[in-house]
């Protein structure tokens, strides 16, 4: 089979799930119709993390390398205005997963065609990438142990790439993530008479400039990372102390140890504050991701083999993704495939109630991992 020869069946299949978008764990459409696909092209899918599968094409060894897609969408309304948009309401593939299925699908098609591989191929299709992280279950449930799988790779469509390109990076590629909640419980009182209340809107003023200190003095410049606060609600009227307050913010970087600096430093703030204002501080950190870390070595290999005009090397992302679980035990590369087209209008952001793709992209995308097939050694 020709990869050229599967343009209908990725673009049907993207098409079709792109009308069905579900969320997290919850996909029951999305996950019956990639089985029922498996099932048609000769797979016998092993359920995994609720609603995953994991199908297996055998090689002459036991040894496997793996390819995964990610299934789930996004809470946004859709504003594409295309034929073939969302019929779920509130709920839409605004960051291109149904994409990433449609090219695992295909790939999972175009490998039937092939002549026993020298190793075994796994396909991962994977929920909650959005939240909660089905990755972490799928290590967990030690399924890709069993399977004796050596080597993962995934794809993450982007639009800040023209079309086709390959983004390729050695190393980090995107960052460790968390979120945290600040509480703030004051004491409300008349404007007119401040001093019977603890302002807890002041604290919470203080908390949010101190915390630009964080990247400004705490850290070496040379190691990027994020703190934001990105929400703060405090207060019942103009002329009453804000009793209460509330903050909600995100932590990014590359390195464990400056991750684990900021959070240190985020609790030493509150502390100091709460002592300071006499409003009680609760801090709530919730660690999401690892980094992502492409193993040099398949990404060099990867370059070497592909012409120079294919792939550009991108800088490190403050973006996340929970395929890092699947690097934190196996060699893995996470690759970037352009979707950017000016002339089209394409170059809204992942996320975006507009993001939109061409599907040729994803024969690119095939024939990207055909070739991984050659240099890993698996074609015979």
């Amino acid at each position: 089979m020709q990869i050229a020869e599967l343009y209908d069946t990725v673009k049907t299949i993207r098409r079709e799930l792109h009308q069905i978008p579900e969320i997290g764990f919850d996909l029951p459409l999305t996950s019956e119709y990639v089985r029922q696909k498996l099932v048609s092209f000769g797979y016998e899918p092993i359920s995994t993390a609720e609603t995953g599968w994991v199908a297996v094409l055998k090689g002459k060894s036991p040894e496997a390398v793996a390819f995964r897609a990610d299934m789930d969408a996004l809470e946004v309304t859709e504003e594409t205005g295309a034929d073939f948009a969302s019929l779920h309401p509130g709920k839409m593939h605004a960051c291109g997963h149904d994409g990433h299925m449609a090219l695992l699908l295909g790939f999972a098609k175009y490998l039937k065609s092939l002549p026993i591989l020298e190793k075994s191929v796994v396909l991962v299709f994977q929920p909650a990438e959005e939240g909660p992280g089905g990755a972490k279950w799928i290590m967990d449930s030690g399924i890709l142990q069993e399977l004796q799988v050596e080597k993962i790779y995934g794809y993450h469509l982007y639009p800040s790439l023209p079309e086709g390109i390959l983004g390729l990076a050695k190393g980090p590629l995107m960052a460790r993530n968390g979120e945290f909640d600040i509480t703030l419980e004051g004491v409300s009182s008349h404007a007119g008479q401040p001093h019977f209340g603890k302002d807890a809107l002041i604290a919470a003023a203080q908390i949010l400039l101190s915390v630009q200190n964080i990247l400004a003095r705490d850290l070496d410049p040379l190691q990027p990372a994020v703190v934001n606060i990105g929400t703060l609600h405090a207060g019942e009227a103009r002329n009453i102390v804000a009793g209460k307050a509330e903050m909600t913010g995100t932590i990014r970087s590359y390195d464990k140890a400056v991750y684990a600096s900021i959070k240190e430093r985020l609790a030493d703030i509150c502390a100091g504050i709460e002592r300071m204002s006499g409003v009680i501080c609760t801090l709530d950190i919730r660690d999401f991701y690892p980094e992502v870390t492409n193993d040099a070595e398949m990404i060099g290999t990867l370059m070497d083999a592909l012409p120079a005009d294919a792939y550009e090397v991108v800088k490190p992302l403050m973006l996340a993704e929970d395929f890092a679980f699947y690097q934190e035990s196996i060699r893995g590369a996470f690759i970037l495939l352009g979707t950017g087209r000016p002339d089209k209008g394409w170059t809204h952001p992942l996320h975006s109630s507009r993001f939109n793709f061409d599907e040729k992209v994803l024969l690119q995308g095939i024939a990207c991992y055909d070739l991984i097939l050659e240099k890993e050694g698996l074609k015979g």
